[in-house]
C-alpha cells in the first residue's frame, strides 16, 4: 500500500549518471540491493555435475497421472522455460485454433491454459544473469537489465523505459505523457474539477489502468493516496506487466476481449484508458459495458486517445460512436481537453430505465450481477447499479470502516471488526519471524484474502497486495475492493496470470484444505509448483492450514528448494495452530 512522495519525471543527464553511480557502488559495497549470488548453482552438463548444490535434476517434465515426486526433488525446467507463463502462452494458443471471428474480438489475448497434461511440472529456473530485485522506492525508477531482458518498449520512442548500462530507466513518460506521468495526472484532476482540485478532490481513490504499458501511470498515483489496478495483454509489447512488477507497481496480465474482467462490480471509481488499444465502440460497445459494470456511481472513464481529438481518418466516426453508446448509458460527458475526454458515470436509474424502454439499451438481469466475474462471457447489456452510499474520501477511512456490500454475505460488523484485530496481530508476528527488512518486501498476494484483513494490516508497511478471493468460495472481494484494497478472482487448480518470479511474499491461509477434494489439478503438489513460479528468489511463503497438510508441506518443501521453519500461532479462534514459513532459495543453471 505505502507509496513515497514521487518529484517530477524530467531529470538532467547528469543526475541520472549520479544516480547511476550510487547504484552500482551500492551494489558492489552490498548496501543497496543484498546479496546477488546465488546460493545453490544447478550444472547442465553432467561433467560438472560435482559441482551442484542440490539433487534436483534438469529436465523438461510435464504433468502426469498419477503425480509422482522423484526422490531427488521436482526436477528443474530448462533454461529457456525461465517466462513460462502457462495460461498465456502464445503457442498453446496458436493451436487452439481459434475463429476469425473470435480473433477480431482479440480472444486469443485472454486466459487459455492447457489441459493438465501439457502443463509443465517443473522449477522455473531464473535468467541468465538474474539478480535480487532492486529495492522499493528504487525500484519505481529502476531495475536491472538482466531481470527484464526485453529491449522493445525502449524502441518505441514514446519515454516508457531507456536502457542505462546494466539497468532499465523508467522516467515516468507514457504514449499520451511522453513529458510525465505528474502533470498528465494534474491535467485531469484539474479537468474533473474545473481547474479547481486534483483527482483525489474528484473522489479517485482506486482506479483500473488499462493496457498500462509499464504502469508509470499508476506509479506516481501512489503520491496522492491512490492505489491502481494496471493490466495489460502479453501482446506484441513485450513483457509490459513483467516490467511494471519487477518496479513493484500492482499490476496482472489480463485483457478486454471476450469475457468479464476478473473483479467486481462497481470497484473503481476511474477506469483509465491512454492509447489503450481497445475498440471501445465496436460490437455495440460491449466493452464499454464492462466499463459501466465496473465504475461506481459518479467514477470517471478517462479516454486518452487519437478519437478524443483528431480529426483525420475514420476517427471523427469513432468519436460519434463513442457519443452515442455513452449517452444511450446515461453517462455525462464532463471535459474534453487537449487528447482526452472524461465522462462520468452517473447515478440515474431513471435515465437508465427510460432509455431501455425506447429499446436503446439492455438491461442486465439481476442475478447476472451477483454472480462472481470468473470465466464469465461479457454480457451485451448495461448493469442497474441502484442507490450507493457514500463512499469515503481516503483512503485510510475506507480502509477502516465496515464495508456494507459485506452485508450480502453474512459477514456482521462484529466479525469483520474481529477478522482486522486478528490481522494486526498476525502481521506483527510474521515481521517478526521473517526477521528480514521491510524494504525486501514489496510485492505481496494473499491467496485467500477473505474481507481483505490481512491486506489492510500490511498497509502499514511500504507493501502493495494481490487479494485474491477464490472464485470457488464466497464472493466478499465486493468488500476487499470497499476498503480500499485490490484483489482478483481466481481459482487455484489454474495458474495465476503473472509471470515468473513476481511476488515477495505469498500468504495461504486454508488454501490446501479448501481445495483438496477438487481433483487433478488442484493437488496440493500444484498449488506448490505455482507457488514457486510466482514467488522471487529468497521470496517467502507463509501457510496456515490443517495439520495434516502443513505436515505435508514440511516434508515437500525441500524438494521444491525451499527452506521451511515451522512456528506456533494462535488462530482465530485462539487455539494454537502450526504456521509454516517457507523461503524460497535463490539457485540458477549455469
Amino acid at each position: 500500500m505505502g507509496g513515497y512522495v514521487c518529484g517530477g519525471a524530467g531529470r538532467s543527464g547528469q543526475t541520472i549518471m549520479v544516480a547511476l553511480v550510487l547504484m552500482v557502488g551500492s551494489f558492489y559495497a552490498g548496501s543497496l540491493f543484498g546479496n546477488n549470488q546465488p546460493l545453490y548453482i544447478s550444472q547442465a552438463s553432467s561433467q560438472s555435475a560435482t559441482l551442484s548444490k542440490f539433487a534436483n535434476k534438469i529436465e523438461l517434465t510435464h504433468r502426469t497421472t498419477p503425480l509422482i515426486i522423484p526422490e531427488t526433488g521436482i526436477n528443474v525446467c530448462p533454461l529457456k522455460f525461465n517466462e513460462y507463463t502457462p495460461c498465456h502462452n502464445a503457442t498453446y494458443v496458436h493451436q487452439l485454433h481459434i475463429p476469425r471471428s473470435r480473433l477480431s474480438r482479440r480472444e486469443e489475448l485472454e486466459r487459455h491454459c492447457p489441459p493438465l497434461e501439457q502443463r509443465l511440472f517443473c522449477l522455473i529456473p531464473p535468467p541468465k544473469d538474474y539478480r535480487l530485485p532492486i529495492r522499493w522506492p528504487t525500484s519505481r525508477d529502476y531495475v536491472w537489465r538482466s531481470n527484464v531482458n526485453h529491449t522493445h518498449l525502449a524502441q518505441l520512442g514514446q519515454n516508457w523505459v531507456h536502457e542505462h548500462g546494466r539497468f532499465w530507466w523508467f522516467p515516468g513518460g507514457g504514449t499520451h505523457f511522453k513529458h510525465g506521468a505528474s502533470e498528465y495526472i494534474q491535467r485531469l484532476g484539474n479537468m474533473m474539477t474545473n481547474e479547481t482540485g486534483d483527482l483525489r478532490s474528484a473522489g479517485v481513490v482506486q482506479v483500473l489502468d488499462v493496457g498500462c504499458g509499464v504502469a508509470s501511470f499508476a506509479a506516481y498515483l501512489l503520491s496522492l493516496g491512490i492505489q491502481t489496478m494496471s493490466f495489460a495483454p502479453k501482446d506484441s509489447h513485450e513483457n509490459q506487466i513483467q516490467f511494471a512488477l519487477e518496479r513493484g507497481i500492482g499490476s496482472m496480465i489480463s485483457a478486454f476481449a471476450t469475457k468479464q474482467l476478473p473483479y467486481p462490480s462497481a470497484s473503481f471509481d476511474m477506469v483509465h484508458c491512454s492509447r489503450c488499444r481497445v475498440d471501445w465502440h465496436a460490437n455495440d460497445g460491449i466493452l464499454l459495458k464492462e466499463v459501466h459494470r465496473l465504475l461506481r456511481n459518479d467514477g470517471y472513464f478517462v479516454y486518452s486517445s487519437p478519437p478524443a481529438y483528431r480529426k483525420d481518418k475514420e476517427y471523427p466516426m469513432i468519436w460519434d460512436k463513442l457519443v452515442n453508446l455513452t449517452t444511450t448509458m446515461c453517462w455525462k460527458l464532463v471535459s474534453r481537453e487537449v487528447q482526452t475526454a472524461i465522462w462520468m458515470k452517473e447515478e440515474n436509474e431513471v435515465c437508465l430505465r427510460k432509455n431501455a424502454e425506447l429499446k436503446l439499451v439492455s438491461l442486465c438481469d439481476v442475478e447476472d450481477v451477483l454472480k462472481p466475474s470468473w470465466n464469465v462471457p461479457l454480457k451485451d447489456c448495461v448493469q442497474v447499479s441502484g442507490h450507493s452510499e457514500e463512499r469515503h474520501s481516503s483512503l485510510a477511512e475506507r480502509l477502516s470502516m465496515y464495508p456494507a456490500t459485506l452485508r450480502n454475505t453474512g459477514i456482521g460488523e462484529d466479525e469483520y471488526m474481529s477478522d482486522a484485530i486478528f490481522w494486526r496481530e498476525q502481521v506483527s508476528h510474521y515481521w517478526r519471524l521473517m526477521n528480514v527488512n521491510e524494504t525486501q518486501v514489496r510485492n505481496v498476494m494473499d491467496m485467500n484474502a477473505f474481507v481483505g484483513g490481512f491486506a489492510a494490516a500490511m498497509s502499514l508497511y511500504p507493501v502493495w497486495v494481490m487479494n485474491v478471493v477464490p472464485a470457488t468460495m464466497n464472493d466478499t472481494l465486493s468488500g476487499v475492493f470497499e476498503r480500499g484494497l485490490n484483489g482478483a478472482f481466481h481459482d487455484w487448480c489454474e495458474p495465476f496470470s503473472t509471470y515468473p518470479r513476481t511476488y515477495d511474499l505469498v500468504h495461504s491461509d486454508h488454501v490446501f484444505s479448501h481445495y483438496q477434494s477438487h481433483g487433478d489439478g488442484c493437488l496440493l503438489e500444484d498449488i506448490m509448483l505455482e507457488m514457486d513460479r510466482i514467488i522471487r528468489p529468497q521470496g517467502f511463503v507463509i501457510i496456515r492450514d490443517e495439520e495434516s497438510i502443513t505436515s505435508r508441506i514440511r516434508d515437500l518443501a525441500p524438494k521444491f528448494l525451499w527452506e521451511v521453519q515451522t512456528h506456533q500461532l494462535e488462530n482465530k479462534y485462539n487455539k494454537t495452530e502450526t504456521v509454516l514459513f517457507c523461503r524460497k532459495r535463490f539457485w540458477a543453471i549455469i
